[in-house]
């Protein structure tokens, strides 16, 4: 695949953001209390990993087979275990879990834009499959932060 200058530049944004992601996802992996966010942290840090390996590919010309491997995640949504109704989180996860939802939202938002900018309709597909996964990050964050009463 031949990448037009605006293409390359869009990648590299993306490749900048998943590398904060990563660096990110693991951070807060670390500084949080409760170990099943902990695990839902480490879970989401290890797909931005797979999203960078996607972008980089991208960069070099390749345009990745994409598989349906985001259907996967879909069923556990929590991470690991499920809601314990009532537990509220503490200040530290509250913070955590804010930023991290803002940040796929970003995120989300510009693979929105990027997908609209590229000629190659596998480098689309593969730019919205990992759309969808950022998507689905962001529904794992929001549900264990309603499980957690931080949405009412």
């Amino acid at each position: 695949m031949k990448l037009t200058q605006k293409e390359t530049m869009l990648l590299q944004d993306l490749k900048t953001s998943e590398e904060i992601c990563i660096e990110k996802y693991g951070q807060y992996a670390q500084r949080a209390e409760d170990q099943a966010l902990k695990d839902l942290f480490l879970t989401i840090q290890s797909k931005e990993e797979e999203h960078l390996s996607t972008i980089n590919s991208l960069i070099g010309g390749t345009v990745p087979l994409m598989a349906g491997g985001q259907q996967q995640d879909q069923g556990g949504s929590q991470g690991s275990g499920a809601c314990q109704q009532g537990k509220t989180a503490s200040k530290t996860d509250e913070y955590l879990l804010q930023d991290a939802l803002d940040t796929e939202k970003h995120v989300s938002s510009v693979y929105d834009t990027c997908i609209f900018e590229f000629t190659d309709a596998g480098a689309r597909q593969a730019l919205n499959h990992i759309q969808k996964e950022e998507q689905e990050h962001g529904k794992m964050l929001y549900d264990y932060m309603a499980c957690h009463g931080l949405y009412s």
